[in-house]
């Protein structure tokens, strides 16, 4: 057990070489909601609950008591992933959403462990030529999705756990550097 908690703590130290990319995303956002858009995120599984996680942290808040920025998971409407997977197959699920709810300015968020996912891959296709910004939250290599984004923050690691770990950690980091650049004067949350 003291092994899996010195693991964990090296990759998220490790995490220190991907802190330009975790800045460059965070404004990217920061600049999307000044100009009145939103944050479209998904992933499988683990990275479902993350896609969730983030938009949840987003649109009721973080740190801050401060209005909702919006943003939509894409992993939480059962009868969109259920039609959708049924209709057109279960690689098109976020795909079809981004089509329907996605506008220039919007940003994109993949969360793939392995970066390899067909349903996150077909998705960014889907962003790029919808011409969105996208940015991908992976493992150490990115997978696939590394050469479909425009921004990829791998976690070094290759254990999906601490992947995992990374990203939520990631995914926080992001969410108070949007509050703090959006809301520097809001109150903090108790």
């Amino acid at each position: 057990m003291a092994e899996q908690f010195q693991d964990s703590a090296q990759t998220l130290g490790r995490m220190v070489q991907q802190a330009e990319q975790v800045q460059t995303a965070a404004q990217w956002m920061i600049d999307a909601y000044k100009k009145g858009h939103k944050i479209l995120v998904f992933g499988n599984g683990g990275s479902a609950a993350d896609s969730q996680h983030f938009a949840d942290e987003l649109v009721g808040r973080f740190e801050r008591n401060r209005p909702p920025l919006s943003a939509l998971a894409l992993t939480v409407n059962s009868s969109d992933l259920t039609s959708i997977g049924n209709d057109f197959g279960y690689d098109q699920v976020f795909a079809r959403q981004l089509e329907a709810h996605a506008k220039p300015g919007d940003i994109v968020v993949a969360i793939s462990t392995s970066g390899n996912s067909p349903n996150v891959l077909a998705a960014l296709q889907t962003a790029k030529r919808l011409s969105l910004k996208t940015v991908g939250l992976s493992g150490k290599t990115g997978g696939q999705v590394k050469t479909l984004v425009d921004l990829c923050i791998c976690v070094p690691s290759t254990t999906v756990a601490r992947i995992q770990e990374a990203h939520i950690t990631t995914i926080q980091i992001i969410c108070g550097l949007i509050e703090s650049a959006l809301f520097p004067d809001a109150p903090k949350a108790h």
